[in-house]
């Protein structure tokens, strides 16, 4: 099986058009590719979760306002209304499960939530989101996931949580936290995300 990695990704926040960011799918689905592992790092909504934790989404919320897919809908990549009562796909979720199994990695599962950023949420957004049902933010990996669904590729996605959300601690929030944390989760990222390779290669 062959493997595209992206090194990186372009994100809403840095003023990119949502057509741009989500670019890359397109690019995957035209080479033929028809599964996708999202990855990103999260802040943590949910207080049982700690820095430096995986989590599994199960779901996600698009809390930003804006879609990918607004404007005029080419159905040679898609249907006008994709649905997203699968967003990410249950096969590959038992996967992951099984990936985090082999490498003894204690995998959370929750709800990601996509704000547009860049700046960090207030503590009643927070409090807002969890009375929601998310579980981790972020401000990317949504519109990727819409894309790719609506070219129905099969997704799986996992959040790294570098920190926990404004309000839930009492301590200010900062970029070089969540740096700081992503570089400890990185081996224990790496093999994770390598194993869920070999296993969907397998099934």
């Amino acid at each position: 099986m062959k493997v595209l990695a992206m090194q990186g990704r372009f994100h809403f926040y840095e003023g990119y058009r949502l057509d741009e960011v989500t670019f890359p799918i397109r690019v995957m689905k035209e080479l033929g590719i028809d599964s996708v592992i999202v990855t990103n790092a999260a802040g943590s909504v949910n207080p049982s979760f700690e820095p430096g934790d995986l989590m599994l989404i199960t779901d996600h919320i698009n809390n930003a306002g804006v879609n990918p897919l607004i404007g005029t809908n080419d159905s040679k990549y898609g249907v006008r209304f994709p649905d997203l009562s699968n967003a990410y796909s249950e096969e590959l979720q038992l996967l992951a499960k099984d990936a985090a199994k082999k490498i003894q990695v204690d995998l959370k599962e929750g709800v990601y939530v996509w704000n547009s950023g860049p700046s960090y949420e207030t503590p009643a957004e927070i409090r807002m989101m969890h009375k929601l049902g998310g579980d981790a933010v972020g401000m990317s990996t949504v519109p990727e996931v819409i894309v790719a669904r609506h070219a129905s590729m099969d997704v799986v996605g996992i959040s790294c949580i570098t920190n926990m959300a404004a309000g839930i601690l009492n301590q200010p929030l900062s970029h070089e936290e969540v740096i700081e944390t992503t570089e400890k989760a990185r081996e224990t990222f790496l093999l994770f995300v390598k194993e869920l390779v070999q296993l969907i290669a397998e099934n």
